[in-house]
């Protein structure tokens, strides 16, 4: 064979047949087709063991690469990952989910106008009935309701439990910290996909017995 030449194949019987010459770019094209067959790559991996492959090498490069700039190695790169877990998890257990976040502006009355009596009828009635959940919406509509029947908030449309939570402190302000807490339920139970139990609805039907009770705080013009 000649460099860049023809491939010559000698007969190997009988002197009278003459030798074989192939083109080089015929023979390789040759060789690429034999190559493609499926018996050469039946025991190879699939495309996505494949792909799997070069993330796991990727993967491992990565942190190859960070335990090497971090210090304490692949130890401290493990302890700053536990740290950042365990941060991810307290802020979502406190936040809630992503919905909760993307819903909580939702309006606090979802239907037509009913007084804080019919509120708390509702709610007495689903907590008799173990739907805590639907007790607690219900009660804290009735608190807000409440404070609107005494002018201690002005009736607004589209109002959100955590602004009428802030408002209400205004001339609440012994009672802030519960009327946060209030609305926090509130948007737990509503948009947050947690559940309420009797003590959450228990809390809340005490605030709102208290605040019909409470005097509110007169504020006016600082001299």
């Amino acid at each position: 064979m000649r460099t860049g030449g023809p491939i010559t194949i000698a007969a190997t019987a009988g002197g009278d047949t003459p030798p074989l010459t192939t083109g080089r770019e015929a023979a390789r094209e040759a060789a690429e087709r034999e190559l493609a067959k499926p018996i050469y790559h039946q025991d190879e991996p699939g495309l996505l063991q494949r792909a799997l492959d070069r993330f796991w090498e990727w993967l491992g490069e990565f942190f190859d690469r960070a335990s090497g700039a971090t210090p304490g190695g692949g130890l401290g790169l493990l302890a700053i990952t536990l740290v950042v877990a365990l941060a991810v998890a307290a802020l979502w257990w406190r936040l809630g989910t992503p919905r909760r976040a993307a819903r909580s502006a939702t309006a606090l009355f979802d239907d037509g106008p009913r007084s804080a009596a019919d509120h708390r009828a509702a709610a007495d009635a689903h907590a008799a009935a173990g739907r805590w959940n639907e007790a607690v919406r219900e009660r804290m509509r009735a608190v807000v309701r409440s404070l609107e029947e005494r002018t201690l908030l002005d009736p607004r449309p589209g109002r959100t439990a955590d602004e009428a939570a802030a408002e209400a402190s205004r001339s609440l302000p012994a009672h802030a910290d519960e009327l946060r807490a209030a609305a926090r339920a509130f948007d737990d139970v509503t948009y947050g996909g947690r559940t309420a139990d009797p003590d959450t609805y228990a809390r809340l039907r005490t605030l709102d017995l208290t605040l019909d009770r409470t005097k509110p705080t007169l504020t006016g013009p600082t001299p």
